[in-house]
């Protein structure tokens, strides 16, 4: 039997949103018929994740962890499977849709050992009494995750948040509703995991602000847009209870004047037309010396123009389709507002249905569209600077801080650079794209409120630290 059987997505009553079809971006096709949830549905859940919870947190950190080691070994072992519901139902190119196998993989790993980490601190006290700290589940856990990877986005906060004694509601995107959703609550019960404590519930925005609202919810993790993770703080703070907020990005990629022009250029490619653009963390900013800008823009040219863009199931190739058409409206309408206002079209700027060409722009300004905005396609704006204050000037203007990327033959020199600049994440020698499961990854300004998955943010984001003391006899006192 496969794993994901239909007949076993969802753990307890149907869902009462109605259904959606999964959808092939790439050609139009509908893979399966899902349910949807309603805001009732989400109350239902959180009742009964709560209740599962308690006895779930009860367990041992061997038991806890065990789950999460099987999980992550089921994600290798049935690899073939999911790979195909991430090419088919979110556009990914195989190797993408490796990657996201393996780091969810990884992910359950690092979550497993998690479990056993230290859970506090004993403390110093004035009276005769032990004092310590230690920390708890927080108890139900909300994640809202989106769909340009579906499966790392969810399973990052998912595993940490279960291995650490707590239930998980997850709205995974409705268009990426299997392999962000359905996938890992199929894999979890392969795994072991006791029923009622990971529910999918995939669906519209009332959903996630039933979820963020509901009473039961104590802690919600958040990736998406900034526009709409301003409203889920802001919800979230409304109802007193923590929210992650991991948001976009216009990140920059600068290029200093001693850099090799090729591997500049080899880095940029990769930054900007990974998964058609549709990452957080892709090059948005190419910012580049003087010196190197003629050279680089034309061999980035090339490289876009020999990039083979089509259907990743059935053809080899290096882009796929952007997920809808609304993503489509977006990207191409910001290209062709950029070339209305001045920007030089190098290369792209067309598109085949769904299939958007890799697309370079030259001679942009602080107010080209798609420079000023995170445009979440395969665009490369690209713009030179005089000086190494300019360029740190350039990188660090605007509201965004998620990641960055610095190419230098001095090393040592682009970690300076780097730290003159306000961002969450920071690569010399490398693009803007990157994510490890061991490694803190967040961002600061209107990307995020900072650091809060990975290694030790995952005990910060999904516990309560609690103090507790502990005397022989009970004190007296003065009345």
């Amino acid at each position: 039997m496969p794993l994901l059987d239909p007949t076993l997505w969802q753990d307890g009553p149907t869902l009462t949103g109605g259904t959606a079809p999964a959808v092939e971006p790439a050609t139009g096709r509908t893979l399966a018929t899902l349910d949807l949830a309603s805001p009732a549905d989400v109350a239902e859940a959180a009742v009964r994740a709560r209740a599962a919870q308690r006895e779930w947190a009860g367990t041992t950190h061997s038991e806890r962890a065990a789950v999460l080691r099987r999980a992550g070994d089921l994600f290798a072992e049935h690899a073939d499977e999911l790979r195909e519901w991430l090419v088919r139902e979110s556009g990914s190119i195989p190797g993408k849709a490796d990657f996201e196998l393996h780091v969810a993989a990884q992910e359950c790993h690092e979550a497993a050992a998690l479990a056993s980490r230290p859970s506090g601190h004993v403390l110093p006290s004035e009276a005769p009494r032990l004092s310590f700290t230690r920390r708890v589940p927080a108890g139900l856990v909300g994640v809202v995750a989106p769909f340009n990877a579906p499966l790392i986005l969810s399973i990052r906060s998912v595993a940490p948040a279960l291995a650490l004694g707590n239930a998980v509601l997850l709205k995974p995107d409705h268009r990426t509703a299997v392999c962000g959703g359905l996938a890992l609550a199929a894999v979890f019960a392969a795994a072991g995991l006791p029923a009622g404590l990971l529910h999918v519930l995939p669906g519209g925005s009332e959903v996630g602000a039933t979820l963020v609202t509901d009473p039961r919810v104590r802690v919600v993790s958040f990736t998406g847009s900034t526009a709409v993770g301003r409203e889920v703080g802001e919800l979230a703070g409304r109802h007193l209870k923590r929210a992650h907020l991991e948001l976009g990005g216009n990140s920059a990629l600068v290029v200093l004047a001693d850099a090799d022009v090729e591997a500049a250029v080899a880095q940029a490619s990769w930054g900007s037309f990974f998964h058609q653009g549709q990452i957080c963390m892709t090059a948005g900013r190419h910012l580049v010396h003087a010196s190197l800008y003629d050279e680089y823009v034309e061999r980035l040219a090339a490289r876009a123009e020999a990039l083979v863009v089509g259907d990743p199931h059935r053809e080899r190739v290096h882009l796929g389709p952007l997920l809808d058409r609304g993503q489509l409206r977006r990207v191409h309408g910001l290209v062709e507002a950029s070339v209305d206002e001045g920007a030089k079209l190098v290369a792209g700027g067309t598109h085949q249905d769904l299939f958007y060409r890799p697309t370079v722009l030259a001679a942009v300004a602080d107010d080209t569209p798609a420079y000023a905005e995170e445009v979440f396609g395969p665009v490369a704006p690209v713009r030179s600077f005089a000086t190494e204050d300019e360029a740190v000037a350039l990188a660090s203007a605007g509201p965004y801080g998620l990641s960055l990327g610095i190419v230098t033959r001095d090393a040592a020199h682009g970690l300076e650079v780097a730290d003159r600049i306000p961002t969450g994440i920071a690569h010399v020698n490398d693009q803007t794209v990157n994510d490890e499961a061991v490694a803190p990854f967040g961002g600061v300004g209107v990307s995020g409120t900072g650091a809060r998955f990975g290694g030790e943010a995952n005990l910060d984001a999904f516990t309560e630290l609690r103090w507790t003391t502990l005397r022989a006899t009970a004190p007296g006192h003065p009345f």
